[in-house]
């Protein structure tokens, strides 16, 4: 179940942090990848040299780190998690997370996520059962993050009551049941920008089978479209996300229409119309067999091998840029490519008469495609806007941004 999935551990002051070692190691066997923040009071507890020993990642415990800041470390760190887990969490911090207040990297971390946050309390039982905590363990609860624990036991202090620092092991059943609802519910902005407006992506791969069991598809994730996605509805967009196979979760407030092949993503688009928006951030594959097999092809005895005939796809940005009676507003089209990829860009421009083209070179070398960043060149009749690279969800959060003050103009 947590095979692939990073979890992003923040770990804070306590005599409890011991358990937290344990808690890398239940997850490291379960498959997850784990990066660690160590507030400074943890490492009186935890060095982090034992947590990056056993994580296999650095540990880190400074926001001014040169290296890392240089490229804003924090604001990645807060976004490139399946979950953000809290372990222990001490009341200081929990207070910190409730008020909103950044003055290390934890707090700077945890403030800047826009993953949901699970949070494993443990301190004295009477700052446990003091009103402030319990007023902050409502605000945080309210604002979308899971409380686990704590129990109740003896503790360090020679106490006994409720602060005690739940089991890794249980810590860890409730990371597993939380993973898939990582992402935090979206705010939607009820007079956003694009309030009023529908917006209708495509995202992801196409699939063009073969036979039965084998099929023509290429390298898109689909992380792109679903995060232009997610920020189109935060902004207010009633949101039509059509996608072809992938293994992301469709953001809270989004419709999505799961498609395989490219003449279900062209039906399935035709049907959504009118809209006053389209992003057409599909990968669609351009060709489909045209002879595919009703049963899956075999090996020939004399080795000669199977002859596939092609026929073309429709070109779906294509049919949304020159509909004749139901075209958008506003027709954005991308455009992957490998080499001259400004001329190529230009090209589709004007042949599928679209108002901008969103252009990357994903080259293999680059990393592009199927890759967490992006480095894009907007091409409009007036130019080309070249962009810096940068994490995917900050490309979708600035395109949509624009596309509200093109539409407002």
């Amino acid at each position: 179940m947590l095979t692939n999935k990073r979890i992003l551990l923040i770990i804070s002051g306590g005599i409890a942090a011991f358990k937290a070692i344990d808690l890398i190691r239940l997850l490291k066997k379960e498959g997850a990848s784990v990066k660690a923040i160590l507030t400074k009071s943890a490492t009186e507890f935890v060095t982090p040299l034992t947590v990056s020993t056993l994580s296999g990642e650095p540990a880190l415990t400074k926001l001014f780190d040169l290296t890392r800041e240089a490229e804003i470390g924090h604001i990645e760190l807060s976004r490139d998690a399946d979950l953000v887990v809290v372990v222990p969490a001490t009341a200081n911090l929990m207070a910190k997370m409730a008020y909103g207040l950044a003055d290390d990297l934890a707090s700077t971390t945890l403030l800047a996520t826009d993953k949901r946050i699970l949070i494993a309390p443990a301190m004295n039982v009477r700052m446990w059962e003091h009103d402030a905590t319990q007023r902050n363990v409502k605000t945080l609860q309210a604002d979308g993050h899971v409380i686990v624990g704590p129990d109740y036991g003896l503790m360090a202090c020679n106490e006994e009551g409720f602060g005690r620092l739940s089991e890794p092991e249980d810590i860890l059943a409730a990371i597993k049941e939380h993973i898939d609802t990582g992402a935090l519910p979206l705010k939607i902005q009820q007079n956003g920008p694009l309030a009023g407006k529908h917006v209708v992506i495509t995202a992801g791969p196409t699939h063009e089978p073969i036979d039965p069991v084998r099929y023509i598809a290429n390298r898109s994730s689909g992380k792109q479209g679903y995060a232009l996605a997610k920020e189109a509805v935060k902004a207010g967009a009633k949101v039509t996300l059509v996608s072809g196979p992938v293994t992301l979760n469709a953001p809270s407030g989004v419709e999505r229409i799961s498609v395989e092949t490219a003449q279900e993503m062209h039906e399935a688009v035709a049907n959504v119309l009118p809209a006053d928006i389209a992003i057409m951030a599909a990968a669609v594959a351009d060709w489909k067999v045209a002879n595919q097999g009703t049963e899956k092809i075999k090996k020939q005895a004399d080795g000669s091998l199977p002859s596939l005939e092609f026929s073309e796809n429709p070109d779906i940005a294509r049919f949304v840029g020159h509909h004749e009676s139901q075209r958008p507003k506003l027709v954005i089209g991308f455009a992957a490519e490998t080499t001259n990829v400004e001329e190529h860009a230009k090209a589709k421009l004007t042949k599928k008469n679209t108002d901008w083209i969103i252009a990357n070179d994903v080259s293999p070398e680059t990393g592009i495609m199927g890759g967490d960043r992006n480095q894009i060149k907007i091409i409009t009749r007036d130019g080309i806007e070249a962009w810096d690279d940068m994490p995917k969800g900050d490309v979708a959060r600035k395109v949509i941004e624009k596309i509200a003050k093109t539409l407002s103009k």
